[in-house]
């Protein structure tokens, strides 16, 4: 799909700038180690105008990611959402994806930055998965040790993993891939968190070894608001396969069913499943219009 045109204006460093003009650092870390921290939100119309959601704490993780890693960070991030809405206005965008990113100046060697650029641009997507009911398979494809590289931060280098994933899955066939830790438990997909439905219950794999989605915080409070037992614990592959549903989150992706993992299909039809009512909420509640149900 086509991201920006000739018009579309992004936000650089304190600037609005238009997007094929902005330029790139072909000697940054980012671009050559991954060494860079990015954020996805969304933005939604609703009758209380454009809204994005949960703002303030998609761009607290993009700081905690960028102390993670070292990466400076010296902007204020109540700014960069007043800038992110001004964005949406230039762009005469109501609804949209966006995309903050915060990459190194011009360094080659492999030690931490001195100094940091900031990037937010913003475009109209439609869930990253779609909207139909998902073909998942195990991947071959573990998740990065978190001994060795902070899991729990939205770096941009650790998407390489992700990458190898979800293309080793499509390439099966299916539409995305589920991986596994160092210990063999499911962690999570590519880039979304898991839930699986089993006896009226919902799990999904804990902290640790899987990235702490704001999404997936979003899912757990809705169980809770809506008294469904949510229970956080390891998952073994055959947890998976004799679940009764299962879906995934995350903001790009929303809250997405899942048909079958690998040759397995789930028992229980999505639109029966408690899935299906946290998916129904979810959308409510990013809509602004938890007082009556969306219809699918």
């Amino acid at each position: 799909m086509q991201y920006y045109n000739q018009d579309t204006m992004i936000y650089l460093n304190g600037e609005f700038v238009k997007a094929n003009n902005a330029g790139a650092d072909l000697f940054g870390q980012s671009l050559h180690y991954g060494y860079g921290a990015f954020e996805g939100l969304r933005a939604y119309s609703t009758h209380n105008g454009t809204r994005i959601f949960k703002a303030e704490e998609h761009f607290d993780r993009l700081k905690l990611s960028c102390k993670a890693i070292g990466l400076p960070y010296s902007w204020d991030n109540r700014e960069l959402i007043e800038k992110t809405y001004e964005l949406l206005e230039v762009n005469n965008l109501r609804a949209a994806y966006i995309r903050p990113l915060v990459y190194s100046g011009s360094n080659m060697h492999l030690t931490a930055s001195s100094s940091a650029n900031v990037m937010i641009a913003a475009w109209e997507w439609g869930p990253y998965l779609g909207q139909n009911l998902l073909r998942v398979n195990i991947s071959r494809i573990e998740r990065p040790n978190p001994k060795s590289f902070p899991i729990d931060a939205k770096v941009s280098g650790q998407y390489i993993n992700s990458i190898l994933a979800s293309s080793d899955a499509i390439q099966k066939g299916f539409d995305e891939a589920l991986l596994v830790d160092q210990e063999g438990f499911v962690a999570q997909a590519s880039s979304e968190n898991l839930f699986i439905e089993k006896d009226f219950k919902i799990y999904t794999p804990p902290l640790g070894n899987i990235f702490p989605g704001i999404t997936r915080e979003t899912v757990i409070d809705i169980c809770k608001s809506l008294n469904f037992d949510i229970i956080e614990k390891r998952l073994t592959i055959k947890d998976i396969y004799e679940a009764d549903s299962a879906f995934l989150s995350g903001t790009a992706a929303g809250i997405i069913g899942i048909k079958q993992i690998d040759d397995v299909h789930f028992r229980e039809d999505w639109e029966d499943s408690i899935g299906s009512s946290i998916q129904r909420k979810y959308k409510n509640l990013v809509l602004e219009q938890e007082n009556y149900e969306v219809i699918i």
